[in-house]
């Protein structure tokens, strides 16, 4: 349970450290914050960050290789002010019933798992029936960065992106010639993650793949998980102006519910995910844009006779056209088409029962206009007409501002709607089912502050938001029936604080807080998230340390409402042996905090990993 006087002491300790290697840090001419970072998921084509008026979070490659995560999503919790994933043990999510991976984005998400969308190079990743992301299938090595966007951006992106969007997006080899890595980390509770991947470019020509592996005993009884993945993506430039890409993923994973502490283990897991995607891009003076066309796949099968078989596939086609001086004008359309087939093949006797077979399409344009103005005021409106085949038309608005009072002090403020479909399970599955659902509404208000200091080598960004939503589906009892309804509504605000701060070149810092108030809790949305991370390089060792402080974590809602609050404190230290060979340890949990995430599935404890890097 969290501690407030060891969390100050941690908090002074971590200064203290700080300002000694500040002053013994080195500077040079690396030791900067990227000011005029380059994002894609705000405005769908390439913009500098400061000009894009929502708040987009940017995780780098290093970053992510720094954590020696296998998973990609917890890397984020820690990095991403205001976003929160459930976990319920050393490695796996798992899905279904006492399944972990719930994403919230300020207090928005969380269970149903419906209302984060997640991205995998522009394309949209969930699952045909449930709708919800697959926590598992994101893996850490295959990523060069990930652009997230606290807030809605359903103008862009249409139905789930209601509390934000996380983008992942994909390594590709950038220089001729050829490199490779591989991994091996072995761990507490019989923890194995090992992984390989390589790239190879010639010219015009580039390809990138990798596979994974991790598997754990688990540090409960009938814990157990198990995954493999592999990846692949293939480009061809045709010309300066057009090229293409490929790429595919498979992952198959096994696990089992423990239960909850005081219960019986539950079921065991069999899913097999999987993913293609192609995308033309083409890039003029005036005029850029892309064609996108996708489909992802799985199976999912319970021991207890559930089986499901899912889809969701569709195109995205957008154009970008510099009419006149500072001015952006974006045109798209997107189809997608989602649902599959759900049964239980031991229900009625052994003869199964079919709870649904079926699929819907949604149709949408939109537009977005970005003018520039004075040479430091960028204005964005957009609008977005979403047609979906059981419910017909919403229209989803957005407007913002991105206001460079100088060179290195931002202000931008936004207005946005988001929303969400109801999926095929609320539509149409078990006796709750109602097909006369409407989506899930929101309006979002947003303003943010970033200030860049000390010859940029300090950066604060300072965010403040208020969401208010209705129509949200819920399961009430309607005539002494359970029955799907919209009608729940929610009023959340907070703030937000990010800082990084890189005195020297072998030194870095990084906080960030959140808090939230929320007039209807959230599971998965804590009231308040800290973390601070220190890394420091002498020689050929390196060094991290990390504390996390989560307050009030909503881990059960309703008439028994639970909240939960911990301190993790993380560490990692590295040797560079050659530029071929490293090797590391790192702990986690170190302070051997008691605590859940998911109601009645307590955490480990204290443990320990070690682990060899290769670079080829």
């Amino acid at each position: 349970m969290r501690t407030a006087g060891f969390y100050n002491l941690i908090t002074v300790l971590f200064f203290t450290i700080a300002s000694v290697f500040i002053t013994y840090g080195q500077s040079n001419l690396n030791d900067t914050i990227k000011i005029d970072e380059v994002v894609v998921t705000g405005t769908k084509v390439a913009v500098t960050r400061n000009n894009v008026p929502l708040t987009v979070t940017v995780v780098y490659e290093k970053e992510i290789e720094e954590s020696s995560e296998s998973a990609l999503l917890p890397v984020l919790t820690e990095r991403v002010p205001g976003m929160f994933v459930t976990e319920r043990g050393i490695t796996g999510f798992g899905v279904a019933t006492g399944a972990a991976g719930l994403i919230s984005i300020r207090g928005i998400g969380g269970s149903p798992n419906t209302q984060v969308l997640v991205l995998l190079n522009g394309n949209p990743q969930y699952m045909g029936i449930f709708g919800h992301p697959l926590a598992d299938a994101y893996v850490a090595s295959d990523v060069e960065r990930v652009e997230v966007i606290r807030g809605p951006a359903s103008t862009l992106y249409g139905s789930n992106a209601m509390g934000g969007v996380i983008n992942i997006i994909t390594k590709k080899q950038q220089k001729d010639g050829y490199n490779a890595n591989a991994r091996v980390m072995l761990g507490s509770y019989n923890t194995q993650k090992y992984m390989t991947n390589g790239g190879y470019k010639k010219k015009k020509f580039n390809i990138f793949t990798s596979i994974n592996h991790d598997q754990t005993g688990g540090h409960r009884d009938s814990s157990d998980f198990f995954i493999t993945n592999g990846y692949l993506r293939m480009g061809y430039s045709i010309n300066e102006h057009f090229k293409s890409s490929i790429d595919f993923s498979m992952a198959q994973f096994d696990a089992t519910d423990p239960g909850p502490e005081e219960g019986n283990a539950g079921n065991s897991i069999d899913i097999t995910r999987g993913m293609g995607a192609f995308v033309f891009d083409n890039e003029f003076d005036k005029l850029s844009g892309s064609l996108h066309l996708f489909y992802n796949f799985g199976e999912h099968a319970i021991t207890d006779g559930f089986r499901s078989n899912d889809n969701n596939y569709g195109l995205i086609f957008y154009e970008a056209f510099k009419l006149f001086k500072g001015n952006t004008l974006t045109l798209g359309i997107d189809y997608k088409n989602f649902g599959g087939k759900a049964e239980n093949t031991l229900a009625m006797n052994g003869n199964g029962i079919i709870f649904t077979d079926t699929s819907i399409y949604e149709l949408s344009s939109y537009i977005l206009i970005q003018q520039k103005l004075f040479s430091n005021l960028i204005l964005n409106a957009g609008f977005r007409m979403e047609h979906n085949q059981v419910f017909g038309n919403e229209p989803v608005p957005s407007a913002g501002f991105a206001y460079n009072i100088t060179e290195k002090t931002i202000l931008k403020g936004s207005v946005s709607k988001g929303f969400r479909s109801p999926t095929i399970r609320e539509l149409f599955m078990w006796a709750p089912a109602n097909d006369s659902l409407f989506p899930e509404r929101m309006i979002h208000y947003e303003t943010s502050f970033s200030q860049y200091l000390f010859d940029d080598k300090l950066s604060l960004e300072l965010t403040a938001y208020k969401a208010k939503g209705d129509n949200l589906i819920k399961t009430l009892l309607v005539g002494n029936q359970p029955k799907n309804v919209n009608t729940g509504e929610f009023s959340n605000w907070g703030i937000e604080l990010a800082i990084n701060y890189k005195p020297a070149e072998n030194l870095k810092f990084h906080a960030n807080y959140s808090y939230i108030s929320m007039n209807e809790p959230v599971i998965a949305t804590p009231e308040q998230q800290v973390f601070l991370s220190g890394t420091y390089k002498y020689k050929s060792f390196s060094f991290n340390i990390s504390l996390q402080s989560i307050v009030n974590l909503y881990i059960q809602t309703g008439q028994n409402l639970m909240k939960e609050s911990y301190n993790l404190l993380n560490t990692r230290v590295g040797y560079k042996i050659n530029k071929h060979f490293d090797v590391f340890i790192k702990g986690e949990n170190l302070l051997n905090t008691e605590y859940q995430i998911n109601y009645g599935y307590p955490m480990p404890g204290i443990i320990s990993f070690g682990g060899i890097n290769l670079h080829f």
